[in-house]
């Protein structure tokens, strides 16, 4: 039925919406995609996000391994991932549109540009015969829109060449997403005119493409209505702003090193997904930070240890292939009990693997991964918005304890958003680092209750003393092969990297005390998990969860805890790392693995769906 000229579409509620923008890699999905999320977080939505980019560069144009995808899951209540599956995809070629239409609901909506479905794009994304002519896509709402032809005509009078207004058309399509959505154009109106201020004809192109997309959903007619996702009015109170996890983790890594009145000296080298803490860290030179991009992992991490040794808090940040290569330094940090904070961004491996996709496959390298017995605390963040504390814990514990943590993060987390509440500063506690300046009595591997070693910058006076990778004598540091004293330095090492359990929490368990099943997860699983087991116990099955974010040592409290369950499930994105750790530390409980190694996080309904089957069988 034709709706008449002059009349409103109605407006449709609703409570959460998941939304695919996909396209070539030189498509600006990206930008399309944190465009939408900036102004759905300033809208009040709750909203988590997923970004999905090639490892290549530049994949050639309109193929499969270059397409690049930016998930949005936003919403008026309380949400906890990106989302299942989209209700609307956004296809910019026909390889998107076959990478991504798996995903979709059932239903849902494709908007499709027609413009880029000719015979050339069709072989390049290996499509036979065109899904727009096949009734493959009957049962979806297709919106056929030839948006090239669109932003051509949007931009006849514009001086950009012809080629520069196509790269208009991501900010075409995000306006007619605007609509769609209910969302205003002020926010992304005022982001082009700062990021190409220099550049006056491109902010005015991009910003008459964006409101001819805007206007294009209430002119042509495309959609049987608006929609309207309303604020999300039950998070706690508080200001709140959008962040990514890389970006949470760097001021974490800044406010960790207020805390304990240090500067930081981070030594860095470039690694996807990790090259955003380099990048983030350079632009804090005002609160002391200094960043050394250096030219390999080996080099990077021992100008951190240097940093460390000379009374900075030495920073490096990496990803599995990087952390590898730092092993050496890693175990010279441990020798020489010195504070390092090394940042684990992991990614899909072996080798080079897939970059730019995600698994937690580092658990057991970070862990055990060094030549001799070369304990270290192990965190791992679970949120995006996490990333900030478990920052800050990472800080606190090698600070306190004169040795080197690991902070386990990955690339679901780095490059996924949601929003945070902003700390307030009576809420951070200091712990600041206390330096030896005191001759009497010194010794350089005395302990305190922590068993940490006193720390001595470099030229404090009569402080002189030994350092570096050889064993230590006891007490005095001196170089020392002999067997018992090696001993008594290993076992004070470990002793000192268990005592860390005696300023962490136990975790708290969500759900019933008894269940059937408890649910046990550690860092970014923690989203689908907590979506999972809600849903479950609404439905009455007797399940439980708790999170892991100090994953070594484990925290006290943990056995008794199991001991309540029947079975412990162990969701992880590896081939059971975590699953195998717990069932060696605790033999006596039932742990049952669910590994996925995909490159891609787990959904609710993965979870769900293995819950249920433990349950029935």
């Amino acid at each position: 039925m034709t709706q008449e000229i002059g009349t409103e579409l109605p407006l449709q509620q609703q409570e959460s919406v998941v939304i695919r923008f996909a396209g070539d890699s030189g498509d600006g999905m990206q930008i399309t995609g944190n465009q939408f999320t900036g102004t759905s977080a300033i809208l009040g939505n709750d909203l988590a996000t997923l970004p999905d980019f090639p490892a290549e560069i530049r994949a050639p144009a309109g193929t499969r391994p270059g397409v690049s995808g930016f998930q949005i899951h936003f919403s008026s209540s309380d949400i906890h991932t990106p989302g299942d599956a989209p209700d609307v995809l956004v296809a910019m070629n026909p390889a998107a549109l076959a990478v991504n239409l798996g995903d979709l609901k059932q239903g849902g909506i494709i908007v499709v540009n027609t413009g880029n479905f000719k015979a050339t794009d069709l072989k390049k994304a290996k499509v036979d015969p065109s899904p727009l002519e096949d009734h493959s896509l009957d049962g979806y709402r297709v919106i056929k829109i030839d948006i090239n032809e669109r932003v051509k005509m949007a931009l006849a009078d514009s001086p950009l060449s012809s080629k520069d207004v196509q790269r208009c058309k991501n900010f075409y399509t995000l306006g007619l997403m605007y609509w769609l959505y209910s969302r205003p154009l002020e926010t992304t109106l005022n982001w082009l005119e700062e990021k190409f201020k220099k550049k006056p004809d491109l902010v005015k192109a991009n910003q008459m493409a964006l409101k001819a997309g805007y206007n294009a959903g209430d002119i042509h007619e495309m959609f049987q209505g608006q929609y309207e996702v309303p604020a999300c009015n039950t998070m706690p109170a508080g200001k709140y702003r959008n962040i990514m996890g890389n970006p949470a983790l760097s001021l974490g890594l800044v406010a960790g090193a207020e805390l304990a009145k240090l500067d930081i000296l981070l030594g860095a080298y470039p690694i996807t997904p990790a090259s955003d803490i380099l990048h983030q860290l350079s632009n804090y030179k005002n609160f002391g930070v200094i960043t050394m991009q250096m030219e390999d992992e080996i080099a990077a991490i021992c100008a951190a240890i240097g940093g460390s040794y000379a009374g900075h808090l030495g920073i490096t940040a990496t990803s599995g292939p990087g952390m590898a290569l730092k092993g050496e330094a890693m175990g010279l940090a441990v020798s020489a009990e010195l504070p390092l904070v090394i940042v684990d961004i992991q990614r899909a491996g072996p080798s080079t693997g897939m970059p730019t996709k995600v698994e937690q496959t580092d658990l057991l390298q970070s862990i055990f991964g060094r030549n001799g017995e070369a304990p270290m605390p192990v965190l791992a963040a679970s949120t995006p918005a996490d990333c900030f504390d478990m920052a800050i814990e990472a800080c606190r514990i090698a600070v306190e304890y004169m040795t080197p943590v690991i902070l386990l993060s990955d690339n679901y987390l780095s490059n996924g958003s949601e929003p945070w509440m902003l700390p307030k500063l009576e809420d951070l506690k200091p712990f600041e680092a206390k330096f030896r300046t005191d001759p009497e009595g010194y010794q350089p591997y005395s302990r305190d209750e922590k068993g940490a070693r006193p720390w001595v910058k470099p030229g404090t006076p009569g402080l002189e003393h030994r350092i570096g990778g050889l064993e230590k004598e006891n007490l005095t540091g001196n170089i020392c092969y002999d067997a018992d004293n090696h001993e008594l330095m290993t076992n004070l090492r470990q002793a000192k990297l268990m005592a860390v359990r005696e300023s962490i929490p136990t975790p708290e368990v969500t759900g019933a005390s008894d269940a059937d099943v408890l649910v046990l997860g550690w860092g970014s699983t923690l989203g689908p998990i907590t979506s999972a087991v809600d849903k479950s116990i609404v439905a009455g099955k007797s399940v439980a969860r708790i999170h892991l974010r100090h994953v070594w040592p484990l925290p006290h409290g943990l056995d008794e805890i199991f001991s309540r369950y029947k079975l412990i499930l162990v969701p992880e994105n590896n081939l059971g790392q975590m699953a195998r750790i717990l069932k060696s530390e605790y033999p006596t409980h039932n742990f049952h693995s669910y590994a996925k190694v995909q490159g891609k996080p787990f959904t609710t309904t993965d979870i769900l769906a293995k819950i249920t089957e433990i349950l029935e069988s």
